[in-house]
């Protein structure tokens, strides 16, 4: 049985009349004719009764007539879904996101990428850098965001996507906190307090990498809060300000936030492998996040170039090496 026989079947069956059945399909009335005889000889009965005057169906044809149109509708529903597939109006797309990078940026590709594909189910899993890295080349996740110029990925391609602006956090009578931004320069000499490198990898190195294209080099000390926001710093004397963003900073601190002149931004890099992208719909997330659409507001589309030391490239072996 095939599927042309079954819509010519229908045809003839809803129109009752062998001339418009084959105007409706737009063959001829003699090759209609055949397909339904065909079908008649597989099924070994006959579906409809002919005469000069009249066509209708038996009782064997009425029973096929309605379960071929349930068959012919879930062919053309899964031929129309697979058609949303392979355009990437539909699928899965499993996002992996180190934590600094997901709490504005994956809620505002949630959103966006609803209005524009709400078929598609973008699946966000939250990692460390290695873990995240490991993923992406174990096939476990699509696509990586993290912050900062990232270690490469064997076979994968990478593209800065956006960027945040940085913050400053001082103390309330830190000589520097009336000022409406600050410059990095100015606290060159002072202590900077900087999360674990082992918890927080992609950031440190963004952090380095923002010091070095600043051209300062302030002495650091691990900070004793392990959240990445590290609200509770000022408790920690030897610390005199810290780096932050608008995605992880606290509104509860005993400190205050502060833009940085210039300004200076913390890049966004996503990370995917060309050659293993069979779904439309995680080639349609790599566009759509490398466009203006997937920048949240306030944020830049690019970041100014890195100028990255020999501390920031050895985080980054560091980051390679992270277990």
């Amino acid at each position: 049985m095939e599927l042309r026989q079954l819509e010519a079947f229908v045809a003839v069956a809803t129109e009752l009349h062998f001339g418009r059945a084959a105007e409706k399909l737009q063959i001829g009335q003699p090759s209609l004719s055949d397909m339904v005889r065909r079908l008649e000889r597989e099924m070994g009965t006959e579906l409809l009764t002919r005469t000069t005057r009249r066509v209708a169906l038996t009782g064997a044809g009425t029973e096929l007539f309605e379960r071929a149109k349930v068959i012919l509708n879930e062919v053309a529903v899964a031929g129309a879904a697979i058609q949303r597939i392979s355009t990437g109006d539909a699928g899965t797309v499993r996002l992996g996101i180190t934590p600094l990078a997901a709490p504005i940026l994956a809620n505002h590709l949630v959103e966006v990428l609803r209005t524009q594909a709400p078929d598609v189910d973008l699946v966000i899993t939250r990692m460390w850098l290695f873990h995240l890295q490991q993923a992406l080349a174990d096939e476990t996740v699509d696509v990586a965001i993290s912050c900062g110029i990232v270690p490469d990925v064997p076979h994968a391609a990478s593209e800065v996507i956006c960027a945040e602006p940085l913050l400053v956090c001082l103390r309330p009578d830190h000589r520097l906190a009336d000022r409406p931004e600050v410059a990095l320069t100015e606290l060159a000499g002072e202590t900077l307090g900087i999360q674990s490198e082992l918890l927080f990898p992609a950031w440190v190195l963004a952090q380095r990498q923002v010091l070095a294209s600043a051209g300062i080099s302030p002495r650091t000390v691990e900070l004793v809060d392990n959240h990445v926001s590290a609200a509770t710093w000022a408790s920690q004397n030897e610390v005199d300000w810290i780096l932050s963003t608008g995605s992880i900073v606290d509104q509860g601190m005993a400190a205050v936030a502060r833009p940085v002149i210039s300004p200076r931004v913390v890049p966004y890099t996503l990370q995917w492998i060309p050659d293993r992208v069979s779904n439309g719909a995680v080639s349609r997330f790599v566009d759509f996040a490398g466009g203006p659409q997937a920048v949240p507001a306030g944020w830049s589309k690019t970041a100014e170039p890195a100028v990255v030391s020999e501390d920031s490239q050895d985080a980054a072996s560091d980051a390679e090496r992270f277990d």
